[in-house]
C-alpha cells in the first residue's frame, strides 16, 4: 500500500481537482484505492459522489483513532458503480468521508501523539493499494497528520508566482517534517496544474520551476480545461465523460499517476 498526501500551502491551485482525477486514473487501472478527505470543506467526498449514511466520517474517526473501524465507515463512490469489473475483481474507489469537524484538528500545535492520529486510523486500511489523502491548504495540524501518516508527499502548483513561491515553501517544510517526525517520509514531486499552453507568464514559470526542482517537476503538466467544473459538479471521472478533451486529460492524469507511484513497482504495474 501506498499513501499519498496531495498538499498546497496555497488555496485555489486545483489540489482537490488533481486528488480525483487520479482517483480517476487508480480507478481505470483496477487499483483498489482509498480517497482520505481531510479538507474541512469536504469538496472531494463531493466530487467522488459520495452521499454520507450512518458512517464515521473522517473527522469522528480521528477523535477516537483506536476505535475507529475503517472498514466499516469508508462510503463506497459512485463513480465505482460506473466502471465494470476486471480480472481482480469489482473496481474499488471507497471515500473517508470528509468533514467541518475535522477542523478541532487544524491547528498548529498538535504534538506528536495527535500528529498519530490518522497513521493509526489507517492501520485498518490494508486492502487498499493505494491511499490518496486530500489536505487542506495549509501547514496547520491536518497536513502535517497526513504527512506523518504517508509514504509521499504529492504538491500541486499553478505556474504563477505566488503559488511558485509557495511550493519552495512547502519543500522546506517537507524537509523540516521529515526530519523532526517523519524519516520515511519523500516528496513524490510537484504536479503542474491549470497550465495554459498560450500564457507566456505560464512558460516563463514553468521554465522557473525546471530550474528550481528539477526531476521533482511532475511530467505530464495538467492543462486548464474549460468544462472540469462541470465534470466535478455532475461527480463524474474524467474518464467517463465524452468528448476528446476529457479523453486527453484522462490520459495525461493515467500518465501522471503512473510517474507519481514510479518508486512503488508493485504498483507502478498496474497503472501502466
Amino acid at each position: 500500500m501506498q499513501v499519498v498526501s496531495i498538499s498546497s500551502l496555497k488555496g485555489g491551485v486545483g489540489k482537490t481537482s488533481v486528488t480525483t482525477g487520479l482517483a480517476s486514473a487508480a480507478l481505470a487501472a483496477g487499483v483498489r484505492t482509498l480517497v482520505v478527505d481531510l479538507d474541512p470543506h469536504a469538496d472531494a467526498t463531493t466530487a467522488l459522489g459520495v452521499q454520507p449514511g450512518d458512517q464515521l466520517d473522517i473527522g469522528r474517526m480521528l477523535k477516537s483513532p483506536r476505535r475507529a473501524k475503517l472498514a466499516e465507515n469508508v462510503v463506497r463512490s459512485s463513480w465505482a458503480d460506473r466502471t465494470p469489473p476486471n480480472g481482480s475483481g469489482p473496481a474499488v474507489l471507497d471515500v473517508a468521508v470528509g468533514s467541518a469537524y475535522t477542523g478541532i484538528y487544524d491547528r498548529p500545535d498538535l504534538g506528536r501523539r495527535d500528529l498519530r492520529r490518522l497513521s493509526s486510523v489507517l492501520a485498518g486500511a490494508d486492502d487498499y493499494q493505494l491511499v490518496l489523502i486530500d489536505c487542506p491548504p495549509s501547514l496547520n495540524g491536518l497536513t502535517r497528520m497526513a504527512w506523518a501518516a504517508s509514504d509521499k508527499v504529492a504538491l500541486v502548483a499553478e505556474p504563477g508566482l505566488f503559488s511558485v513561491a509557495g511550493t519552495e515553501r512547502t519543500m522546506r517544510a517537507i524537509q523540516l517534517f521529515k526530519q523532526e517526525f517523519a524519516p520515511n517520509l519523500s516528496p513524490a514531486g510537484i504536479v503542474a496544474n491549470r497550465v495554459r499552453s498560450g500564457s507566456s507568464e505560464h512558460t516563463y514559470r514553468l521554465a522557473e520551476m525546471e530550474s528550481m526542482f528539477g526531476e521533482l517537476l511532475l511530467s505530464p503538466r495538467i492543462p486548464e480545461q474549460a468544462n472540469w467544473q462541470q465534470i466535478q459538479g455532475a461527480a463524474h471521472p474524467v474518464h467517463h465523460w465524452p468528448g476528446d478533451s476529457a479523453k486527453s486529460t484522462a490520459g495525461l492524469f493515467d500518465d501522471l499517476l503512473s510517474n507519481l507511484m514510479a518508486a512503488g513497482s508493485g504498483l507502478r504495474s498496474r497503472v501502466r
